[in-house]
Order: C-alpha cells, then structure tokens, then sequence
C-alpha cells in the first residue's frame, strides 16, 4: 500500500506549537507518516517504534553519519556495534555509576546549592534559564572533568552542536555555524586530551585517554566524539525532564503535595514525566531492507523516525495514557530506569541511552533539594507557557514564584 498524501506535516508550525494534539490522529489514520520534504518516514504506534529500536538488522544507525558525526567530529557510540560497542560503552558506562555515581551526587549537591542560592531570599527565578541549564551544563564538566569557569563558551558551542543533531530543515548558513561551533569545540578538547594522556586523573576524559587498559586504544578522535557525546546526551534532556517535572507536579497539586509528603513517590514523578514528556522526541534509523508497518511498505536505505512522545501515548501501551498520572499501575518505576522500561524515552535495546541511572539519580537529587526550598511553588503570574522543539522538546523557560527563604 502507498503512503497517503493527507496534508497534513509534521515539519508545520501547527504541529510545533503542540506536537502531542496530534498524536492520536497519527496513530490511527497516518501510522506509517511520509514526509516528502526530508524523504523520511515517521512511525508513531508504540509496536512500530518498540520494533525499529529493538531490530538491528533491519534498522540501523547509519543515519547517524551525516545527522551527528560532522559535529561529534567522529563515530558516537550508537554507531557501533560488537567489541568496540561493548568496551566503549562500559568505559562510559562506568563513568556514570556505582562509586563514580556516589562521587557526582556530593557535587551535584554542591552545584545545585550554589545556584539557588541568589534566587532564595528572591523568591523567584525561570527554572530553565537560571538554574536548569547551567546546572546540567555544570554536572556534565564536573563528569568529564572539563572547567567548569568555560560553561557559557562550552554552552554556546553546544547548542551549535545541539542545532545541527536535531535541525530538520538547516540553511547552508546554520549548517556552516553548527560545523564552526563544533571545530571550535574540538580544538578545545584537544590540549586536555593531550594533557590527561601524559598526568590522567579520576575524570571521564582521563578514562577515555587511558582506556588502553581495557584492550582498546582510543585516538584524540575517538575520545573528541565520545565527549562530544556525553557532553550533548547528558546536558540537552536533564534541564528539560527538570524543568516538565516541576511543570506537570505545579499543574497537578494534589500529585505535587503527595510527593511532597512522600518522597518515595519521586521516581514515579521522573518516570511519569518522562513518559508523558519525553525530552527526545524523535530517534532516527536507517532501513537496511523493505519493511512493511501497518500495511505500508518503508523501502530499504529510507531514514525512519521513532515518534517517542507518540509511542508513549499509545493506548495500546498505557491506559489514559493522555493522564499525567504518577501512581499508573503500568509504568513501573523500579524499571522504568532499565532496559525492561515500558516507557521508550531512553529508546531501547542495544542503544538504549548509557547515563540512564545517571539522570534517575541526577534529577531525583535536585529535585529533592528543590521541592523543600520551593515552598508554596507556583507559575508567576502572567507567564506564558511555550514549549519548542521537533527532535528534543521542552519549555523555553518556567518562571516560578515560591516563598522566600531568608
């Protein structure tokens, strides 16, 4: 069966302005949605999604070439599979748990501290842009072991890096910026690398430098391209899944007040959030054969977006699955952080996301810190809500009024 022309575009100003509207229509009357200006496919049924991340045969990262790697300024992580995956993988990996994980959490205290504490005796501040965003940006450096005094030159660099991963539609112009921003980055990254080669210590670069030791020699390349990775990866999601954490639970005060009361409840809010909002909303693959999805044929070497926000809306997966809904019986918080997730926010399979335990123990930790402080927290008046974003989505800024603490 062809694929139908229905008018209808997920690259419109319509859908931007609220993609999750138009979830439901996708589902049932464009599952399999062609979007000739791109010459990409659009899945959104949470079957179709949870088959394209768990089939690696058939779907493959290959896209991966030409939408991340002229900015990561070499292989990342998704692209690998086999031995080199594994070791790679389990360098950062390591990185992000167990005694390293206890290490982050005393400075994740530290940073969070110190970033709300000129917002406090105010009693206000825009979540995203006075404390979301730096501080995710802080966290990261502190992880990869890069100075923190660099995070606004390191930040616009980013987003340049950012821009280019999750543009769908970039003017030569912006292509060049985003290639520029990168360059720049690397050459950045380059005289640290040197150094942790000759005097390592206890960060990320350093154990990428020296992963010798694990039987596989990584070259300034490699080692540009995993930081690069971890640096768009661990920042880009951790201030938006904060700041729609805080969003849902101040529209939702009777869930805000139980957490509040019992702060084992949580990780069930992160999870719910995660679900309802995912920060990534799209996820690329390649199809290496011909393959049919709700009676439409995807043909072999067409790029293939995974509709993560869709999926995860998919009452076939969830019931209401419209709700925001911390206490939902089919989530399952404990492995709502695994690889057993029902939720498709971390994608899922080989290339399910590496800092998974990281964000749970990262956002549970501000948010624990925040909830206290942010007492009688609320929207400030005549603030407008937005939300932007195609690739990864979340708030453009969350301005809030609590009660000052003196």
């Amino acid at each position: 069966m062809p694929v139908v022309d229905t008018g209808f575009s997920v690259l419109s100003e319509d859908f931007a302005a609220a993609p999750s509207r138009h979830f439901a229509w996708l589902r049932e009357h464009a599952p399999v949605h062609y979007e000739p200006a791109i010459d990409s496919y659009f899945l959104s049924r949470y079957e179709d999604v949870r088959r394209v991340l768990t089939d690696h045969e058939a779907f493959s990262t290959a896209t991966l070439q030409v939408r991340a790697e002229p900015v990561m300024r070499g292989p990342v992580l998704a692209q690998m599979t086999g031995a080199e995956h594994t070791a790679k993988r389990r360098i950062v990996v390591r990185a992000f748990t167990g005694p390293a994980l206890q290490d982050q959490m005393r400075v994740i205290h530290a940073t969070a501290a110190e970033l709300m504490a000129p917002f406090l005796p105010l009693g206000r501040m825009d979540l995203v842009n006075d404390f979301g965003k730096p501080f995710a940006l802080h966290v990261t450096l502190d992880v990869l072991g890069l100075d923190r005094r660099d995070w606004q030159q390191v930040a616009a660099w980013h987003s340049g890096v950012a821009e280019f991963i999750t543009g769908m539609t970039l003017t030569p112009e912006r292509r060049r910026h985003c290639i520029d921003c990168a360059e720049q980055l690397e050459a950045y990254l380059l005289p640290v690398i040197e150094r942790r080669r000759r005097d390592p210590g206890e960060d990320l670069i350093s154990k990428l430098c020296t992963a010798g030791s694990d039987g596989i020699a990584m070259s300034d390349r490699d080692v540009t391209a995993l930081i690069i990775n971890v640096l768009a990866a661990a920042t880009e999601p951790a201030d938006k899944t904060l700041a729609l954490l805080f969003k849902h639970l101040i529209d939702h005060p009777e869930q805000l007040a139980q957490v509040r009361r019992d702060p084992d409840l949580l990780a069930a809010a992160i999870a719910e959030t995660l679900r309802y909002t995912p920060p990534v909303q799209l996820i690329p693959r390649q199809a290496e054969e011909d393959t049919v999805f709700a009676g439409t044929t995807v043909p072999a070497g067409a790029t293939v977006f995974c509709m993560i926000g869709a999926a995860n809306r998919d009452p076939d997966a969830f019931t209401a699955p419209d709700t925001f809904d911390i206490h939902r019986p089919d989530l399952g918080t404990a492995r709502s952080f695994t690889a057993a997730a029902q939720h498709l926010s971390f994608g899922t399979g080989l290339h399910q996301c590496v800092g998974t335990a990281f964000a749970r123990a990262e956002i549970e930790t501000v948010a624990a810190i925040l909830l206290p402080l942010l007492d009688q927290v609320r929207h400030s008046p005549g603030s407008r809500y937005q939300e932007a974003g195609l690739y990864t989505r979340g708030p453009l800024a969350l301005p809030l009024d609590f009660t000052p603490v003196r």
